[in-house]
Parts: C-alpha cells; structure tokens; sequence
C-alpha cells in the first residue's frame, strides 16, 4: 500500500522544500502546483497539518521583513513612490485615495462639483483667465 501524500510534505526535506517555495516568493496555488496537489489540499493540509502551515508561514515571513525593509529604506531616502505606498498602507485613515465616509453618489459628486466651481470663481492671483470670464460671459 502507498503511503498518503502529505506524509513526505511533513518530513524535514518537505517542509524546507515548502518553506523555501514561500521564501521565494511563490504563491499558495504555486507551491501546491510543486506538491502535486491542488490549493484546496493545500489549504485543508494547512489547517491539519502545524508543519506544513508553520513551513509556509515562515518561509512568507523571511521574505515579507526583508521587502518591508527595503521598502523602508526607499521611502526613507526619498523615494515618492515608495513614501505613499507606505502612507497609503500603514496610515489609512489619513492618506487613502478615498476617506472612510466618502461614497460613490450623485450627492458627493455635487458637492466636490460645487467646491470646485468656488475655487474656480476665486481665480489665483497671477493667473489668466479665458476672456469670456473676464468679461463675465458665461
């Protein structure tokens, strides 16, 4: 009789093969693709299994730290990008595109519609107008 397939997955060389696979960078449905079985085994292997879930746990969290690292580094030197992926992932509440409580209606479109056509009539010193504004032509 053969012996179950998870077994060689929860030996020493399985699970550094597991933990290596997520060290790189590989996806879930990936690495199950490298066992030979599906990411619902995967996944059901996952939750039975504390090896195989610790293998690819640790093998993610290598990988993760050393990407926030150098991601720190890069916003840290001044790089824009790297600085509001930052902000926009690790602050939310104050830098996402759009603030908690701002819904897609026709009344929030009004609105920003109406600040707009305040800035619009409280022209920027220095700036030129078209001349029908000049003029007050509408």
């Amino acid at each position: 009789m053969a012996k179950p397939k998870y077994e060689y997955w929860l030996t020493q060389e399985g699970l550094c093969l597991v933990a290596g696979w997520a060290r790189d960078g590989l996806t879930d449905e990936q690495i199950a693709r490298n066992m030979g079985v599906s990411r619902k085994t995967l996944c059901e292997w996952k939750g039975k299994y504390s090896g195989i879930g610790d293998a690819l746990k640790k093998g993610k969290e290598v990988i993760d730290y050393a990407i926030e690292n150098a991601l720190v580094k890069k916003a840290l030197s001044g790089d824009v990008t790297a600085m509001i992926f930052w902000l926009k992932n690790r602050r939310p509440d104050k830098w996402r595109d759009k603030p908690d409580g701002v819904k897609e209606s026709g009344e929030s479109t009004l609105k920003v519609l109406a600040e707009l056509a305040v800035i619009l009539r409280n022209p920027v010193p220095n700036r030129e107008l078209p001349k029908a504004e000049e003029e007050g032509e509408t």
